[in-house]
């Protein structure tokens, strides 16, 4: 059952944006900021343990989420900076670029976050963010040993996605 239009999971996913792997870094965060998994493909600096990573990430999807809904020139109602929204509420952001790496981010219904984190030249992938998400519904939600909250440890997950991923670009 694929959950963002459609039947099932897709059998072709979304083609490449870019040739090569230019894949950085893969966050799933839960509805209260615990990542469920996390994984590297090409990160040459270590700058941070893992934890402070996870929390600087999280907290900026959660600032950049307020500050987006804030500046909403179609919303009349604009609430407080810092106010969490719920999934689909106000103005919503999808991606940012620097120099050196582009985030792209994804919200599902049920609070599911993914970030991947690509090189700069990297196009839209909103369509690629969709595809992995229904592959955590799939191969994650759908297995009856996952217990909703703890990471992801699923094989078949994990290397369909690694395969996925390094497909993107």
């Amino acid at each position: 059952m694929q959950f963002f239009g459609g039947s099932e999971i897709s059998p072709s996913p979304p083609p490449p944006t870019v040739s090569g792997n230019n894949a950085h870094m893969l966050y799933v965060f839960n509805r209260n900021g615990v990542c469920l998994l996390y994984r590297e493909w090409n990160r040459p600096l270590k700058t941070l343990n893992p934890q402070q990573d996870h929390k600087l990430m999280f907290g900026l999807l959660f600032s950049l989420k307020s500050l987006t809904a804030k500046m909403d020139p179609t919303s009349a109602e604009k609430g407080n900076l810092g106010v969490p929204q719920l999934p689909g509420q106000g103005c919503s952001f999808h991606s940012f670029r620097t120099n050196t790496y582009k985030l792209s981010f994804m919200e599902s219904p049920s609070g599911i976050k993914i970030i991947l984190v690509m090189h700069p030249r990297t196009g839209d992938l909103r369509e690629s963010l969709k595809y992995i998400y229904n592959l955590y519904v799939e191969y994650v939600v759908k297995n009856p040993l996952y217990s909703p909250g703890a990471s992801i440890k699923c094989e078949l997950f994990n290397s369909t996605l690694d395969q996925y991923v390094r497909g993107l670009g």
